[in-house]
C-alpha cells in the first residue's frame, strides 16, 4: 500500500506544504475577522454579500487572462510576487483597523485588491503543483494533501480568530495573517527548481485564450465538471456569505459562535481531505462528487431551519465535507487528464468556475436574504444544489465513456 504522504518526498513540495500551511491559518483568520467586522459595523446582509462579491468578482474575468500568461511566465516568480502583495494587503487592513480608521470603503477596496491577487495566485498555484513534485504519479496525492492543508487551517484559523476577535478585536487577526505570509515566501525562495519551459512568446494572447477555451468545450469530462463546479459556486455562495448572520441573528451568538461554526465546517472538510489522501485512484471520483454535493444540499436545507448551536455545528461539518469533496475531486480529475501545455489555461478556467461564480451567488444571496430572511435563503440554496447534483449524475455515463481513453493512456485503467 502506497504512503498517504508520498508527495512529501519531493523537497520542493514539502517546503511549499509547510509554508502554505502556516500562511493559510492566517488567511482563515482574516476571512472570519473581515466578515465579523462588516457585521459589527453594519449589521447588513446585503453588505456582507457585497464584500464577498468584491473579494471574488476579479475571478470572473482575470483568471482567463492569467492562464495565458501562466503558460508563458515562470510560475514560481509569479507566486512569490502574489504572496508579497497579499502580505501587504493584510498588513494594510491591520493598520487601518488597529488605528480606528477602518470603514466600509476601505474594507471593500482592500477586499477587491485581495480578490485581484487571488485571481492570479490560485490558478498559478494549481498549475505549479505538477512542477513541485518529482514523480508525476504523486500528483493526485499532492492535490489531496493541499486540500488537507487547506482544511486543517480552516479548522484551526477560525477557532483562533474567534478567540482573538473576542479578546482584542479584528485588527490583530489581520496582523497575524500578514506576518504568516513570511513562511510561504520563505518556502518558495528555498526551492531548487529547473528552468521553467514556456512556449514561444510571439503567439497572440487572443489565439491562446481561444485555444484553451476550445480545448475545454471539446472535452466532455472537463466541460461537464467545470459547469457543475460553477453552478454549485453560485448556488452554495449564500452558505458562506451569510454565516455571520446565522451566528448573530439565528443562533443569538457572537464572534465565538461564528468561530465554532466555521471550525465545524473545517472538521468536515478536513475529514474529506483525509479520505481523499488515503484514496489510491482517481477512478470513481465523479460519482462521489455528485453524491457529496447532494449531501451538502440536504445539510444546507437543515441548517436553514436549525436554531440550536450543537445541531448547526453538526450540519456545518456535513456541509463542509460535501462541498470540499466536489472541489477536490474536480481539481484531481482535471489536473490528471489535462495536457501539460494547456494546464495553465485550463486551471484558470477552473478558478473562474470555483471563485468567479461565487460573487454572483454572494450578491444574489445577500439581496435574497434581505427580502425573505437568512433561513429561507439557505433552504432555497440547499434545494437548488440537490437539483444540480441530480443533473450531474445524469451526465456521468457520457463522462465515463469520454474519459476512459485518457485513463488508459496514463495507465490508470487497463486497456481491456
Amino acid at each position: 500500500m502506497s504512503s498517504p504522504f508520498r508527495a512529501l518526498r519531493s523537497r520542493n513540495y514539502r517546503l511549499f506544504f509547510i509554508g502554505q500551511g502556516i500562511s493559510l491559518i492566517g488567511s482563515w483568520m482574516t476571512r472570519l475577522a473581515t466578515a465579523w467586522l462588516v457585521y459589527r459595523l453594519t449589521d447588513s446582509a446585503f453588505l456582507l454579500g457585497l464584500v464577498s462579491f468584491a473579494g471574488q468578482a476579479p475571478s470572473l474575468f482575470l483568471p482567463a487572462l492569467a492562464g495565458v500568461w501562466l503558460d508563458r511566465w515562470d510560475r514560481h516568480k509569479v507566486l512569490v510576487v502574489t504572496q508579497v502583495l497579499a502580505m501587504a494587503q493584510s498588513l494594510a487592513m491591520a493598520a487601518l483597523t488597529l488605528s480606528g480608521y477602518v470603514n466600509m470603503p476601505w474594507i471593500i477596496g482592500l477586499t477587491l485588491f485581495q480578490g485581484v491577487i487571488n485571481a492570479v495566485e490560485i490558478p498559478t498555484r494549481q498549475a505549479f503543483v505538477v512542477r513541485m513534485i518529482e514523480d508525476r504519479a504523486d500528483l493526485g496525492n499532492a492535490i489531496a494533501l493541499n486540500s488537507s492543508n487547506f482544511n486543517a487551517a480552516r479548522l484551526v484559523g477560525p477557532a483562533i480568530a474567534g478567540a482573538v476577535v473576542a479578546a482584542v478585536g479584528e485588527g490583530y487577526c489581520f496582523l497575524i495573517d500578514g506576518l504568516s505570509y513570511i513562511a510561504v515566501i520563505w518556502g518558495l525562495l528555498s526551492m531548487r527548481l529547473t528552468p521553467d519551459e514556456r512556449p514561444p512568446a510571439d503567439r497572440r494572447l487572443r489565439h491562446e485564450l481561444a485555444e484553451g477555451w476550445q480545448y475545454i468545450v471539446r472535452s466532455t469530462p472537463i466541460r461537464s465538471l467545470l459547469i457543475f463546479l460553477a453552478a454549485i459556486g453560485v448556488l452554495s455562495a449564500p452558505y458562506s456569505a451569510l454565516m455571520p448572520l446565522v451566528a448573530g441573528r439565528t443562533l443569538g451568538g457572537g464572534a465565538h459562535t461564528l468561530g465554532f461554526l466555521m471550525a465545524a465546517s473545517g472538521i468536515g472538510a478536513l475529514a474529506c481531505a483525509v479520505r481523499l489522501v488515503l484514496r489510491s485512484t482517481v477512478v470513481g471520483l465523479g460519482r462521489m462528487a455528485a453524491m457529496a454535493v447532494a449531501t451538502f444540499g440536504i445539510g444546507c436545507v437543515l441548517l436553514g431551519v436549525s436554531h440550536w448551536l450543537w445541531l448547526s455545528m453538526a450540519l456545518m461539518a456535513v456541509t463542509g465535507y460535501g462541498l470540499m469533496y466536489q472541489v477536490v475531486a474536480t481539481n484531481t480529475i482535471v489536473q490528471t487528464i489535462v495536457e501539460d501545455d494547456k494546464r495553465g489555461r485550463v486551471m484558470s478556467f477552473y478558478t473562474i468556475a470555483l471563485l468567479g461564480s461565487a460573487p454572483i451567488g454572494s450578491l444574489l444571496g445577500g439581496s435574497l436574504a434581505a427580502r425573505i430572511g437568512v433561513e429561507a435563503t439557505l433552504v432555497a440554496s440547499g434545494a437548488a444544489c440537490v437539483l444540480a447534483a441530480l443533473w450531474f449524475w445524469r451526465q456521468l455515463p457520457a463522462i465515463r465513456e469520454a474519459i476512459r481513453p485518457r485513463y488508459v493512456e496514463l495507465g490508470i485503467l487497463p486497456e481491456a
